[in-house]
């Protein structure tokens, strides 16, 4: 069974504050990365194709943690709370929104045998 937890962290930037947004972003990488259970987190921007029009916020992190527990201790740590109080909540935040939410890869109901 996969205890993988796959994290999508959307931004809305604020008119004007899309590069200094996505620097900021780009400086909570390294940290994030040294953490025992980051598999993968990458700060992205959406680029333009005709064969992707859906619609998104533009800027993106694609994260992949090895389990629950260790997305939910990236979340406590100082410098994603201050990145969320500083950027997001204040009012002289850079982002006008942000929607962030996880995912397993794992089906409902998936009946693998658990290992000891």
């Amino acid at each position: 069974m996969s205890k993988k937890v796959y994290c999508i962290a959307q931004f809305l930037p604020k008119p004007g504050k899309a590069d200094e947004l996505f620097k900021v972003l780009q400086s909570l990488e390294p940290n994030s990365q040294r953490e025992d259970g980051c598999l993968q987190y990458t700060v992205t921007r959406q680029i333009a194709s005709p064969f992707a029009e859906g619609k998104s916020f533009p800027i993106a992190f694609n994260e992949i943690w090895a389990d629950l527990a260790s997305f939910e201790a990236h979340c406590q740590r100082a410098e994603i709370k201050h990145f969320f109080e500083t950027y997001c909540l204040a009012e002289t935040g850079l982002a006008a929104d942000w929607n962030v939410c996880i995912y397993s890869d794992e089906p409902a109901n998936f009946d693998a045998p658990k290992l000891v």
